[in-house]
């Protein structure tokens, strides 16, 4: 049960010849694929390409209907794997997946595959989750490209240019044996526009006829001597054919390039921040028309020789807009411009950070220093955004600006916001139990993995000492297997990481190596983290997919003997319980605990149309809420301490002759139950009630309201009769 569903918009991919898609970036490369006449799409889902998944997931039929095959794929390793059915059959395939981290999974198969080259287009459509929206090691795809020699296109992030992008991608592929990555940046995938379509393809080769007419060819094979022969071809053969071809078919784009005798290169993916930027300078229109020369590098690898000397020739200078280090472009362009004896002087990260994303205020401080040091005079009289100005560059902050001052106050006063669990998710209860076990047990070194679970790392659980990739948990803790103490480590893993590297990496090293310490595995039945997606283990019954397959079985299978399955994590008692006997069995060898509970967010967008139509319907429905008794409430605030949970705050304390602010349940409550359980696990708090909330009630729930009612107001009246005794 993916985030989103795009069974509506998927019908935009059966658009014809001549006819206009309007729609989101993730839905138009689809379409260019299926365009494109694309055999197979595998891939793993992760941000910023996840719904790039749920899209292929959601079109299937329409993929079948032009025998087109599509998986998902365990990993990014087998996504990438994948693509070896281009190598000997003039198919075209597509994969796609998370970078950096996803391409540091693939990059085996992608040297490989790179190595031997490919008949047919091979593309990896990758998205690029650099910057402060990132949940990753800050990394480019750049460097992946570059050591195994794979294309890399960066396209302008507008529809036509991206659907041009893959259109032209496979034929360059093609062209040059050379598989390609296509980057694309969150806001390319999440772009909206408009295009020309064209009917979509049937492969003239299909799969079958792959199948049916098997082909080899061993100089193809990565198997000395013909590995040594792939690396000369790769230099003498496919980089001149990719140049040629990017030329031919002008990849790359100029704009206004004899404008003035200075000039701005940039990636692709950055013209619109660029553009942006000189319409706020004023040297720009809204219509992409430009006052300074532009040179769009939709091809950030390989680079152009010829073109950059054409653009750099008779221009005093050019300013280079790459994103990220290190600076790759900006290295090859100044070695380029020397050995070609032109003296164009080139201005990158002297003018914008060397790390970090190049956010439009970022670009537009750069360009502004860079325009400043060629024509001052094209900014004479313009008051510049208060994201322009710098004082080091003679941008001097201008005193008075309202609107400059009203910007800082707002920003002094935006805490961070550090990512946390959704409320009533079912991993909070987890680390609630671990807390409270460190009372008895003390604290234990916790080796953390990529998901959810990760965000105990911070306040208020404070647990997790290191991260090492997706499925990783275990195998980060595998230095820590030594018989010189009784004391044991946690290590945590997701069902989503578990599936894609945790089985073989974990289990399988943990089993091995007679590793006497502590698996958990949070199985919250989807691969939550990346959008929804079912996985392997998940209890929801798919059409084309199998699921249900439980990961005690799994990990008995390759040797665990101490397993146990925790079926309803909110239970805090029986969480501790397990985790307690686990550390401290005298059973020796690898220990894992799965624990489940559905992810609270599937389970909402599961269960509220459901609610929704039956309460329509006149059915009566019971929803159970929490709230805290003001009057009884101490402001111990145990209960947000150790659960988190969003729904939990404060608010005054009613009572004049206590200062403490008072614990509260706003209106998010799901009713899972965890504030209570951690309340009275904690400090036997009574300050907490579960109440009902009836839809269509009968006969009997109105009786016994009217019993409660009266009852209770003839004891408030009693108590309140008793009071005015006193008084008088």
């Amino acid at each position: 049960m993916a985030e989103r569903s795009f069974t509506q918009e998927v019908e935009k991919l059966r658009l014809g010849e001549g006819d206009e898609f309007r729609g989101e970036g993730i839905l138009a490369v689809t379409k260019a694929l299926l365009q494109a006449g694309v055999s197979y799409v595998a891939g793993y889902q992760g941000a910023p390409i996840s719904h790039l998944m749920d899209v292929l997931t959601d079109a299937n039929d329409i993929l079948r209907e032009l025998g087109v095959h599509f998986e998902h794929s365990a990993s990014e390793a087998t996504a990438a794997a994948t693509l070896a059915a281009s190598v000997h059959y003039p198919l075209r395939g597509a994969v796609t997946f998370k970078s950096t981290v996803g391409t540091n999974v693939a990059s085996d198969a992608l040297a490989n595959l790179a190595s031997g080259g490919v008949m047919g287009g091979a593309m990896l459509i990758v998205g690029e989750d650099y910057g402060e929206g990132s949940s990753i090691m800050q990394e480019r795809s750049h460097a992946f490209a570059m050591k195994s020699q794979v294309w890399l296109i960066d396209p302008r992030p507008n529809l036509e240019s991206i659907v041009r992008a893959v259109e032209l991608g496979f034929e360059l592929s093609e062209a040059s044996r050379t598989p390609v990555m296509l980057e694309l940046r969150i806001r390319a995938c999440h772009v909206h526009g408009r295009f020309k379509t064209k009917a979509n393809l049937r492969p003239s080769f299909t799969l079958k006829d792959a199948i049916e007419n098997p082909r080899r060819d061993t100089s193809r094979v990565v198997l000395p001597p013909a590995s040594y022969a792939q690396e000369q071809e790769k230099i003498t053969d496919r980089w001149p054919a990719a140049v040629k071809f990017i030329q031919a078919r002008g990849f790359n784009e100029f704009f206004a390039e004899d404008a003035q005798d200075f000039g701005i290169v940039m990636q692709g993916g950055l013209y619109n921040s660029v553009l942006r930027s000189l319409e706020m300078l004023g040297l720009a229109d809204a219509f992409g028309q430009s006052r300074v020369p532009l040179y769009v590098l939709n091809i950030t690898y390989p680079l152009i020789d010829d073109e950059f000397k054409r653009f750099c020739l008779g221009k005093r200078g050019i300013l280079l807009v790459e994103e990220g280090q290190p600076d790759f472009i900006e290295q090859s362009l100044n070695s380029l411009l020397r050995k070609a004896d032109v003296q164009t002087k080139v201005h990158g990260k002297d003018v914008l950070p060397m790390a970090g994303e190049y956010t439009g205020g970022v670009v537009l401080k750069g360009v502004a220093r860079f325009i400043e040091i060629y024509a001052p005079q094209l900014l004479e009289g313009r008051e510049l955004p208060a994201s322009a100005q710098k004082a080091s560059t003679g941008l001097a902050l201008m005193e008075g600006n309202p609107k400059a001052f009203a910007i800082k106050a707002a920003s002094d006063e935006v805490q961070g916001r550090p990512p946390s669990f959704c409320t009533g998710c079912p991993e909070r209860p987890i680390f609630t139990a671990m807390k409270l076990l460190e009372r008895e047990l003390g604290q234990h070194h916790i080796s953390c993995d990529i998901g959810c679970h990760l965000f105990s790392v911070l306040p208020p659980f404070n647990i997790g000492a290191t991260t090492m990739g997706y499925g990783l948990g275990w195998a980060g803790a595998s230095a820590f297997n030594t018989p010189e103490t009784q004391k044991r480590t946690i290590a945590m893993m997701g069902d989503g990481g578990f599936w894609h590297n945790g089985l073989t990496s974990g289990v399988g090293n943990a089993v091995f190596n007679q590793t006497d310490n502590l698996l958990l595995v949070v199985d919250n039945g989807y691969s939550a983290a990346t959008g929804g997606q079912d996985v392997l283990s998940s209890k929801a019954a798919n059409a084309i997919r199998s699921t249900n397959n439980p990961i005690e079985k799994a990990v008995r299978g390759v040797g665990v003997k101490w397993a146990k399955t925790v079926t309803n994590t909110y239970s805090l008692t029986q969480m501790r319980d397990v985790l307690r006997e686990a550390l401290t069995t005298k059973e020796k060898g690898p220990k894992v605990i799965v624990a489940q509970s559905e992810c609270q967010l599937n389970r909402q967008r599961r269960i509220k149309p459901q609610i929704k139509k039956r309460i329509a319907g006149g059915e009566r429905v019971v929803r159970e809420r929490f709230g805290i008794d003001p009057d009884t409430c101490t402001g111990d605030h145990s209960c947000i301490r150790l659960s988190g949970c969003p729904s939990l705050t404060i608010k005054p304390n009613p009572d004049p002759l206590r200062r403490d602010p008072i614990a509260t349940v706003i209106d998010s409550c799901v009713g899972c139950g965890l504030c209570g359980e951690v309340a009275h696990a904690a400090v036997l708090c009574p300050s907490f009630y579960r109440a009902e909330i009836i839809n269509n009630p009968s006969a009997w729930d109105r009786f016994k309201l009217g019993l409660r009612t009266r009852v209770i107001g003839w004891l408030q009246n009693r108590i309140e009769r008793r009071l005015e005794g006193i008084a008088a």
